[in-house]
Order: structure tokens, then C-alpha cells, then sequence
């Protein structure tokens, strides 16, 4: 309760910093409500007397046969996201939120149907409710915010349990239902931006209106005699259910950006929003770090090309590479990108000391991300990237330090107890390890980059050799057990790394000077693909599109 008091004290004698580092805050009430077995009871039961009251709403016949079959359709419901999504019923947030997207969906689905079945307003008949139904809410919400399997799961369960807010089944509306959110899904299957769900949307209303014209709801049509047609009524119709589409679509986009920050979820969109250089921290790192903004940058490619390749999430990579390094802007000058020529820093002390500079940017980088309030994910990367690893370099100088010392002991005739030991705990990042396979990823490129700068005339081979060296040390120094990357996935990282590397790292024809012949080997015509340094192999990987 007291120790400010006694941080000041510190301070005024010079034994303590004026800075206090920024921490996560932990609450272990969230924590404990995040996985509480009764907040699962109780938002089942919440959901299950949502049900009740829908069905019991108006009225329709057998609305007890129905809510009995309603309970079933959520039992099943709760054990197959028991089953097939055990990650999400972990949480209760993601609970909540699948529950509360598909009752929000049966709720607007129940009322436009009771307003068009009323006969009060002269624009909405009853045939028309099938029309404006948002169908592909709940799918394309799900699908954005948590995957293609959560869509999938909504469109099936919200179909049903739709189908029986009137009584007996309705089979036009289910399949409409089914049909519509299955393929919302499949058009979000990677959203990075909006103007994707507008498109998704034109699509489901365009599936809605095919469905339409099969079960009657558009018409009536005489299809042999054109001209008895109301074509007005059939225009309007048509685009009630093309519009109904677009306008769900509309409605997600909006709703997405408010379902992240309550749900701490982001999607890909946000996550390409984030990519933007211009962030304030970004543009310092440019002017006081411009060896660690280009690394960052090379870090990025590497990364986002790999995670590609093994199906992660290749955007949050590139996003978060930008500043896994951020910490640096503490002190740049102590790092290697970004040393003058004249003097290094480090030469003036012991290694030790050297080695917490460095092992401090990444608290220092956690500091700078939480005062800028980034993304909880590029907060856990910044942590993670470097895991429990040695700084080497530092530990190597220590050690030989120490044999000199004792060396010299021997000479002065010290015993070996006078001469510190030389630990290697001392040496090592604080971690924790990557939790993610972005988080490895990102670690992995990190390390690569930074060794790739030290290879002469680089070769395919060279790099090769330098990319498996560097993920074998990884693998047997322990950094990747707690990340969920397999040994296939490995070797697809390295394959790829390879090839970017490659690509990046290639050697250019030396131009002449002006007035100069160009120097060419004997027997050796010129020919016209001169310029081609290498030929690309027919089997090498693809180098992302970003």
C-alpha cells in the first residue's frame, strides 16, 4: 500500500527510476468468468428463454410441440460447438457472442414476418416476408469475426430454429435460410476488405431471389403469356430480394468494427487497417531507427509469405513484424542496424551490461505498444518473438572474459572464487515462449533476417544452409514447444524463407563505367537475356502478393 512512499524515497537518493513501466492489466475476475462453467449455464438458459419467448410471441399453433423441438435444436447445437469447436465453448465470450448473433437474426427474422403478416401496412404483404428476411446475418458476422466453421455452424442452427417460429416447419424458409448462409460463407472465406461483403451480399441476395421464383414468392409469373404479368409488382419484388442481400452486408460492415472491440476479436480487415506506415511509432522508428524500420519491413515480407504458406494468418504477421522491434527506439544506437561507422557503444561495456540493453527492448517495446494502445496480439508478439533465447554474441564475449580472468588470476596468484561466475540465465530473454504460429513465424524470420545480413556473396546454397541451421538451433534449443507448428509446417517455412531470401538477396551485373567496354568471358557471346541473373525453378513456392 505504501510503496510509492518508498519509490520516492529511492528516487530522491537516486537508487530508482522516475519511470514506471506500463503493465497489462489482469483482472482474475475476467479471467475466471471467461471460463466459469455456471456463466455457460446461464447463457444457454438466457438463449433457451429468448427461444420461449419467440416462439410463445403471437399467435401459431402447437407453440409448445415447437419450443420442445427448439430445446432439442439447442441441445444439439451446444454439443456440436462442445465437439468441433472446443477452443471457442471454452471461452464464454465467444459463447456469448455466437448465441447472441443468431438470437439477434431470429429476433428481426420473428418480428419482419408477425409486421408483414399483420395486414396494417399496404407496402409489406405477407408474401413479401420471405423477401426481406435477413438470412445471412449471423453466417457472415460469425464467418467475418471468428471463421468459415462458426459461419457454417450459424447458418445451419439459425435456419432451423427460424423454420419453426411459425408453427409447423417451413420448408421454403429453411432451405432459403440454408442455401443463403452457406453461401454468405463461402464468399468470406478471407475478408481484408469491406467492399468483399458488399459483393457477398449481391450474391446471397441473388440466391435469394432464385430460391424466390422456385417456391412462388415472387409472382405470380405467367410464364406463357408475358404481358398478363404485373411487371411493377415483379420489379419490386426482385429487388426487395436482391436489396435484402446488400443491405444485410451494409449492416455487418457496420456492425463488425463494434463486435471487435467488445469481443476483442480482430478481423483481417482491421488487421490491413493497422498495416497503414504512418503510425506515429512507425515514422519515429524511420528518422531515430532507420536500420530497424528497413529490417522491419524485410522481417514483414519473410513472415507474411511464410504464414501464407502454411494457411496462418499472413496480415496479423506483416502487422505485427512492423513492430516487433519497437523497443529499439529506447536505444537505437546499441543495436547493430542502426551503428555509425565510427564507434560501437558496446565497446565501452562489459558484457553483461550489454546484454540487458538488449534483452530490454523487448519490455521496452511492450511499454511503447501499451502506451499507444496497439493491438493486444502485436503486444503478445513484441513479448514472444525472441522467446527464452540466448544472446550469444554477449555470452560468448562474457565467457571469454572470464577465462581471461582467470588466466590472469593464476599469473597474480588469485583463487578461482574471486573471479565471478559467468551465468547463463543472465543471458537469456525472459519470454515467454511463441504461444501462436504467427508468433513463431515472426521469430523465426526475425532471426533469419538478421543472420542473412552477415552472409558474403550470398548463394542459394549459403542461404539454405543458413535458414536450416537457424531453425534446427531453434528446434533443439526448445523455443517452438509451445507453439502448434508440426515439422511439415516447418520445413514449408524454410522452403519459403529460402526462396524469398533468394529473391531478395540476388547479385546484380556490374555496369560499366561511362567510356568503359564491359568485361565478358572468352568464348562468350552476348546474349540477349543477359540481365537474367537466375532462372526461377518451375517448382519453387510463390512470393506473396502483399
Amino acid at each position: 500500500m505504501f510503496d510509492f512512499l518508498k519509490r520516492g524515497r529511492l528516487v530522491k537518493r537516486g537508487l530508482a527510476s522516475r519511470k514506471k513501466r506500463r503493465r497489462r492489466p489482469q483482472s482474475e475476475l475476467m479471467r475466471n468468468l471467461e471460463s466459469s462453467l455456471y456463466v455457460k449455464v446461464f447463457i444457454f438458459a438466457l438463449f433457451a428463454g429468448g427461444l420461449a419467448f419467440l416462439v410463445f410471441s403471437g399467435q401459431q399453433p402447437e407453440p409448445t410441440k415447437n419450443y420442445v423441438i427448439a430445446l432439442l435444436v439447442l441441445t444439439t447445437a451446444i454439443t456440436q460447438l462442445w465437439i468441433n469447436q472446443p477452443k471457442s465453448f471454452e471461452q464464454n465470450s465467444r459463447i456469448l457472442l455466437v448465441f447472441s448473433v443468431i438470437f439477434v437474426q431470429l429476433t428481426v427474422t420473428k418480428l419482419l414476418l408477425i409486421v408483414c403478416n399483420s395486414g396494417n401496412y399496404w407496402f409489406l404483404r405477407p408474401e413479401m416476408g420471405g423477401l426481406i428476411t435477413p438470412y445471412a446475418f449471423a453466417p457472415l458476422v460469425l464467418s467475418v469475426l471468428l471463421g468459415r466453421q462458426h459461419g457454417l455452424y450459424a447458418a445451419f442452427f439459425v435456419s432451423l430454429w427460424s423454420s419453426m417460429l411459425f408453427g409447423p416447419i417451413d420448408a421454403p424458409l429453411l432451405i432459403t435460410s440454408l442455401i443463403s448462409g452457406f453461401t454468405a460463407v463461402s464468399l468470406t472465406l478471407q475478408v481484408r476488405r469491406r467492399s468483399k461483403l458488399i459483393r457477398a451480399g449481391f450474391y446471397v441476395g441473388l440466391a435469394i431471389w432464385l430460391l424466390s421464383l422456385t417456391f412462388g414468392l415472387i409472382g405470380p409469373i405467367n410464364w406463357f403469356y408475358p404481358a398478363a404479368n404485373d411487371w411493377g409488382m415483379l420489379g419490386v419484388q426482385s429487388a426487395l430480394a436482391i436489396g435484402n442481400g446488400i443491405v444485410t452486408a451494409t449492416l455487418v460492415g457496420g456492425a463488425l468494427p463494434m463486435l471487435e472491440h467488445l469481443f476483442g476479436i480482430t478481423t483481417d480487415i482491421s488487421w490491413l487497417e493497422a498495416s497503414d506506415l504512418n503510425h506515429p511509432l512507425l515514422r519515429r522508428m524511420t528518422i531515430e531507427a532507420p536500420g530497424t524500420y528497413h529490417h522491419s519491413l524485410v522481417v514483414a515480407n519473410l513472415a507474411e509469405a511464410a504464414a501464407e504458406a502454411i494457411g496462418a494468418n499472413g496480415t496479423l504477421c506483416r502487422v505485427c513484424s512492423y513492430f516487433h522491434d519497437v523497443g529499439k527506439l529506447v536505444k537505437p544506437e546499441y543495436f547493430t542496424e542502426n551503428m555509425s561507422f565510427e564507434r560501437n557503444p558496446h565497446d565501452d561495456l562489459a558484457p553483461t551490461m550489454s546484454a540487458l540493453i538488449i534483452i530490454a527492448h523487448v519490455k521496452e517495446g511492450v511499454d511503447l505498444a501499451l502506451k499507444h494502445r496497439l493491438n493486444q496480439r502485436i503486444i503478445d508478439i513484441i513479448q514472444e518473438h525472441h522467446g527464452t533465447s540466448l544472446v550469444r554474441y554477449f555470452y560468448q564475449r562474457a565467457l571469454q572474459q572470464h577465462e581471461d580472468a582467470l588466466a590472469g588470476g593464476k599469473i597474480m596468484r588469485l583463487r578461482e572464487d574471486d573471479v565471478p561466475e559467468v551465468h547463463e540465465e543472465s543471458f537469456r530473454y525472459s519470454g515467454p515462449k511463441p504461444q501462436t504460429k504467427e508468433s513463431a513465424v515472426v521469430s523465426l524470420a526475425d532471426a533469419i533476417e538478421s543472420a542473412s545480413r552477415s552472409l558474403e556473396k550470398p548463394t542459394p546454397q549459403k542461404i539454405e544452409t543458413l535458414v536450416n541451421e537457424i531453425i534446427d538451433e531453434r528446434i533443439s534449443d526448445r523455443q517452438l514447444d509451445e507453439c502448434a507448428l508440426t515439422l511439415g509446417e516447418l520445413k514449408t517455412i524454410a522452403d519459403r524463407f529460402r526462396f524469398t531470401l533468394s529473391s531478395m538477396l540476388h547479385s546484380r551485373i556490374a555496369y560499366p563505367k561511362p567510356g568503359q567496354k564491359p568485361a565478358m568471358p572468352r568464348g562468350e557471346s552476348l546474349r540477349p537475356d543477359v540481365m537474367v541473373a537466375t532462372r526461377k525453378p518451375e517448382t519453387a513456392p510463390p512470393v506473396s502478393a502483399a
